[in-house]
């Protein structure tokens, strides 16, 4: 037998995921559970909601000041929402479990809640900003700071890398 069919047949069987448990597909046994442990989120969550905060700061950017305003203090207020719960407490978190997650595979790892949580609160202070530059006239101000959230929401929702996560972890190293 050569060494790559040895290789080959020591590797261990791919999983296969089955109402909510996983099965070796070798042996047929389970394995183990595939729910999330306490407090840990699926990582896709939080893209999709970038995804969608992504498409209402573009919203925002080509809004009349006015409207501008309105759509900022409701994604601030949804901002708030996941800096003070939780961002799998939010209403973006309650469509992607009711309509995305059933349709996926269970994810690969699991995801602490808190980095998520303080990216969420990075969001709402460009959103402060913006409403704040926008109460006040200053249009281009509170763009910038749109902007800049718009950049971080893009990040996320399309490549999966969130500034405020690896912001939370740099102060947390840096702090421990």
């Amino acid at each position: 037998m050569s060494s790559t069919t040895t290789e080959r047949t020591s590797a261990p069987a791919p999983q296969v995921q089955t109402t909510g448990r996983t099965t070796s597909q070798a042996t047929g046994q389970d394995n183990q559970q595939v729910r999330p442990p306490a407090g840990g989120i699926d990582p896709r969550g939080p893209q999709f909601a970038a995804g969608v905060t992504a498409l209402v700061l573009i919203a925002i950017l080509g809004l009349p000041p006015l409207a501008a305003l309105v759509l900022t203090i409701a994604q601030a207020s949804l901002f708030a929402l996941g800096a003070a719960r939780g961002v799998q407490h939010t209403p973006h978190a309650w469509a992607f479990k009711r309509f995305i997650r059933p349709r996926l595979a269970a994810p690969d790892e699991l995801e602490d809640p808190a980095p998520p949580r303080f990216a969420q609160s990075v969001g709402l202070v460009f959103t402060l900003v913006a409403i704040a530059g926008y109460a006040a006239g200053l249009t281009v101000l509170a763009q910038v700071a749109i902007g800049f959230a718009l950049v971080a929401a893009t990040l996320n929702a399309v490549f999966r890398f969130c500034l405020g996560c690896e912001m939370y972890l740099l102060i947390k190293r840096a702090t421990s």
